[in-house]
């Protein structure tokens, strides 16, 4: 035969194009519209149906960035429509294309309740079949939120910024019209498109794309174009046969759950993403009503939260499907937190309120971490998912690599202690699916486990900027449930699909450590303000608790549980991934500094009151030291009168050197503001190879994603900013200012008393543009790894690039301390708020030299063009001599600095360890408020730990609980000091039953 096949092709291509799909609906005539634009920030439905609405028509303009514009949509329904489906159709100005980064809507009925969202993939309200002769009137909130990521890429705007004053309209309403739904003809495209998409995905010998390409040339030729609605029936009969034909039985099986990733804020402000929820979850559970085996997974709890208080109508409807098992809430954290720069406690509180919300609210214990879009993940991770309770890990991310294939689908994952979690990474390589032949074909192409397993999850459903499933997925889903050539779709819950799994693989791969991202790796650096404002808000809240379940054992003040609730929620809302990490509109970023300083007022002056109650009358200083350490006399965790210390003072030298001497380092900085010399006077040896503090400038042009990426070719060029304007010493600092570009800084670098840090810290006026700038410590160690702090321990991570895997972890994540060393002997960089480091190695003639380098500021172009401009302190410090332990002391005190108030008592800690190695993370009351004492401890060196536990409080009882604090084991009776026996990096929870 004739090879006909493009012809067949191109022909079905035009048709459904042109003539099938605009078929689906017909008799359309416009409806009355009206409008109300709304003079600032967007208001409430009850405020908007009391508005005076001026009529309008479509042609007309609407919406200035960031606007809300409010019409009112009458259609009177024709008496000769009875028995059929009538629908209003709505182009607010949509763009084909991005769907949840435009203009969207949502409509309600003259009461005030939601009915669905609106955008460009979903454009109908439903008038159902019964509405003939009657006259609805719908209210539709439309949101002029402007196109940040355009067709063109990465480039900057302005539009990203919160606006001052309203500027022209972005949009033109194009359509309100009443019309028709043919109910056979939307049948028969849906039919078409299936087996369409499914075609074009089998190779061109199989005889099955021939079956399916000549059922279709069948079906072109029973359609008459001019009676599209007349000849559907015949049309669809042609195509029965093949869609009814099975799949084969070795067809892989996808679970596909409904879904749709809501970024909390993004290319959008947090206000914005309140009213996505709500759209969202207007058109999920519009289906649900009609479609009842569909599922939908919501993950993010604080999405919830915002919909309880703003829309409560619609959470009562997620109540009644919650109850039917359609509305799955999943992912057990407040929201898809970044994993990488979180603290510890903070990744553990993002569970734990997580968790409790949907224990709470419905009843459910989830059982998955849902973080389908976080850039990378901690190896401490698996521990905290089983601490709380879960059992699995859902990702998508890391099918982003730059450079490896991540080699597995579903596996255990090993995390830095040792335990391990279920996991899979779906193979689509989206949590966007809308379940086309596309996406199906490449999920059984890509799957890694053939032979081993036999399904895997797609999440589909429009997201990132929400909307969720539509109605033409469902189709696509119901048709491709048992099809040949297809694999296998099953709308499944994300449980039912891992407990699925977990049965049909029983052998799987196990990865161990990070699931490093070969990708986005600025994103540890971008928005320095942003990662400072958590990083200090973590430790305000950690002495927070402290200090006010100190105050509430020791004198009965009562513990503030609503107010640090509230404040932690806080934080963990700024912990998205696209706010931490720094990748949001500029409003963002603008507004998350504002919370900070908020947040930071507030739990400044609840430790203030709590230390007053605590110290007692003013008679003389009281020092208090919340670090996990005794320092200058005070005992951790407790107050005392303080070791008064003194910080030596600089010398200066005729060759222009200065020097800082305190008995265990000697200092010396050039007439370049360089350090020259870090000398171990016990160690009788030199830290550095080459002059250290060496600032240095890249430029930083990433291929994409501008504040996402960091390239590796930016290394191929560097400015060594070495030029001098004035170093200047006073008692205990010396003082170096420079210029470069348009930015200005200066450097304070003192040696404290007994100890072998040198502090730096750097006051810095930014105003480069596409540049990082790095700080380079050459260190005289010849290290093959280095030791990087993350969430309860640290990861190793070589300093070689043996491997591409090795090779790509070019730009590296550590939270306080970075540790490189021999045995016997390293150095750690710490630090008050930097994430993104990078470590190289390099043989010199005498020896080895390890570089360690902190990358202090970044000035990516999009989507905040003006980001990070402005005035920032960054505190950093090399601590010589030191091994892990130190390190973790050091950075505590840096990040945790002494608190001094007039007092006359001093204030005994409510817990005492006796290992150095036992590092107590938290201390507080029990979330119950049963005046219980929680505290959570972890072994923090990588290995074996003794320690004996002492309270100074009277206690009944001592319980091993969950991160949820509830019992692992059965309550024991408290000795004078609890014996405790931890595993490497082994986090422990202990719940103290107070005497009352």
């Amino acid at each position: 035969m004739h090879d006909d096949r493009h012809i067949v092709e191109q022909r079905l291509d035009r048709v459904l194009a042109e003539r099938l799909r605009p078929a689906q609906h017909r008799d359309a005539t416009p409806c009355d519209i009206a409008v109300w634009h709304v003079p600032g920030e967007p208001v409430d439905v009850t405020e908007a149906l009391r508005a005076d609405y001026t009529p309008t028509s479509t042609g007309q303009p609407w919406g200035p960035a960031w606007g809300t514009s409010w019409f009112r949509i009458t259609a009177t329904v024709p008496e000769h429509w009875d028995g059929r489906t009538a629908e209003v159709l709505i182009d607010l100005g949509f763009d084909d294309d991005r769907p949840g980064f435009q203009c969207e809507g949502l409509a309600h009925t003259p009461d005030g309740t939601p009915i669905k969202g609106l955008h460009p993939r979903n454009t109908h309200l439903p008038l159902g079949r019964n509405s003939a002769g009657k006259t609805r009137t719908f209210y539709v909130e439309a949101a002029a939120n402007p196109i940040i990521l355009g067709p063109h890429g990465f480039q900057p705007t302005d539009l990203g910024e919160r606006p001052t004053e309203p500027g022209p309209p972005l949009y033109v309403l194009r359509r309100a019209d009443l019309a028709l739904l043919d109910e056979e003809v939307h049948e028969l495209v849906h039919d078409t498109d299936v087996l369409n998409q499914l075609m074009r995905e089998l190779p061109t010998d199989s005889p099955r794309r021939h079956q399916i390409l000549r059922a279709l040339e069948r079906m072109l030729d029973r359609l008459d174009l001019h009676h599209i609605s007349a000849t559907a029936p015949a049309a669809r009969a042609e195509l029965a046969d093949v869609l009814a034909t099975p799949a084969h039985p070795s067809a892989h099986t996808l679970s596909a759950v409904g879904h749709a990733h809501i970024d909390s804020a993004w290319l959008w402000p947090l206000r914005e993403t309140v009213r996505k929820v709500a759209r969202t979850v207007a058109n999920v559970t519009t289906l649900m009503a009609t479609h009842p085996d569909f599922h939908f997974a919501m993950s993010q709890a604080q999405q919830l939260a915002w919909l309880k208080q703003h829309h409560p109508q619609l959470y009562d409807r997620v109540r009644t499907f919650v109850h039917t098992g359609q509305f799955v809430p999943v992912g057990g954290m407040w929201v898809e937190s970044d994993t990488n720069m979180p603290g510890g406690e903070a990744l553990a509180r993002q569970l734990i309120h997580g968790k409790r919300f949907y224990l709470d609210e419905f009843g459910i214990d989830t059982q998955e971490v849902w973080l389908p879009d976080s850039f990378g993940y901690s190896a401490a991770l698996p521990q905290l998912i089983a601490a709380s309770g879960s059992r699995w890990f859902l990702t998508q991310k890391i099918s982003w690599n730059q450079t490896n294939r991540f080699p597995h689908h579903t596996f255990w994952w090993e995390g830095i202690d040792g335990t391990r979690i279920f996991t899979h990474f779906p193979p689509a390589d989206t949590y966007n699916a809308e379940i086309t032949g596309a996406e199906l074909a490449h999920a059984q192409r890509n799957f890694a486990e053939h032979g081993h397993a036999t399904r895997s999850l797609l999440p589909f459903g429009h997201g990132d900027g929400g909307g969720g499933p539509t109605r033409d997925m469902l189709a696509r889903a119901a048709r491709t449930a048992n099809l040949e050539g297809s694999p296998r779709v099953s709308l499944d819950t994300p449980a039912e699909f891992f407990t699925a799994a977990e049965a049909d693989h029983t052998g799987p791969a196990v990865w161990s450590g990070e699931l490093y991202l070969e990708f986005h790796r600025g994103t540890y650096t971008s928005q320095a303000k942003t990662k400072q404002g958590n990083r200090r808000s973590e430790h305000l809240l950690r002495e927070a608790e402290l200090w006010c379940a100190t105050a509430t054992i020791a004198t009965g003040r009562d513990y503030p549980h609503d107010d640090l609730d509230r404040l932690w929620k806080q934080v963990l809302l700024h912990q998205f991934h696209d706010i931490l990490p720094g990748s949001s509109i500029a409003w963002v970023h603008r507004e998350a500094q504002q919370t900070y300083q908020r947040v930071a007022a507030e739990l400044d002056t609840i430790t203030t009151q709590a230390q007053q109650a605590l110290a007692g009358p003013p008679a003389h200083p009281i020092t208090f030291n919340a670090a996990p350490h005794t320092r200058h006399g005070v005992p951790a965790l407790g107050a005392a009168t303080g070791e008064h210390t003194t910080p030596p003072t600089p010398t200066r030298h005729p060759d222009g050197t200065t020097t800082l001497d305190n008995g265990l380092l000697r200092v010396t900085i050039d007439q370049h503001g360089l350090l020259t010399s870090v000398y171990d006077h016990a160690a009788e040896r030199e830290a550095l190879a080459a002059p250290g503090n060496l600032l240095q400038l890249h430029p930083d042009h990433p291929n994409a994603w501008d504040a996402w990426d960091l390239d590796n070719f930016y290394r191929h060029q560097v400015h060594d900013l070495t030029d001098v304007e004035e170093i200047t010493t006073d008692e205990h600092t010396v003082h170096i200012r420079r210029s470069f570009g348009d930015s200005t800084l200066t450097q304070h670098i003192s040696l404290p008393a007994h100890t072998r840090r040198v502090d730096i810290t750097t006051d810095i006026d930014w105003h480069e543009t596409e540049k990082i700038l790095k700080a380079a410590f050459p260190l005289d160690i010849h290290a093959d790894r280095s030791a990087a702090e993350t969430q309860f321990g640290h990861v190793m991570r070589p300093t070689h690039t043996n491997t591409s895997w090795d090779a790509a972890k070019f730009e590296i994540c550590a939270h306080r301390y970075l540790h490189v060393g021999e045995p016997g002997y390293g150095h750690a960089l710490l630090n008050d708020s930097t994430y993104g480091h990078d470590v190289t190695r390099d043989t010199r003639p005498d020896g080895t030299t390890t570089t360690v380098r902190l990358s202090l500021l970044r000035a990516p172009r999009f989507p905040d063009p003006h980001t990070d401009h402005g005035h920032h302190r960054l505190r950093y410090a090399l601590l010589a001599g030191a091994d892990i332990s130190d390190a973790v002391r050091e950075g505590y005190q840096l990040n945790l600095p002494e608190r001094t108030t007039l007092g006359s008592r001093t204030v005994a800690p409510l817990i005492t360890v006796d290992n150095d190695a036992v590092i107590v993370e938290a201390v507080k009351l029990a979330d119950d408020r049963s005046g219980d004492l929680v505290v959570r401890l972890y072994e923090s060196r990588g290995g074996r730990a003794h320690t004996r536990l002492t309270i100074s409080f009277p206690a009944t009882a001592v319980t091993r609980t969950d991160l949820l604090e509830r019992p692992l084991a059965e309550p024991e009776a408290p000795t004078d000091a609890l014996d405790i026996r931890l595993r490497p990096f082994e986090i422990r929870t202990l719940r103290f039953t107070r005497t009352t």
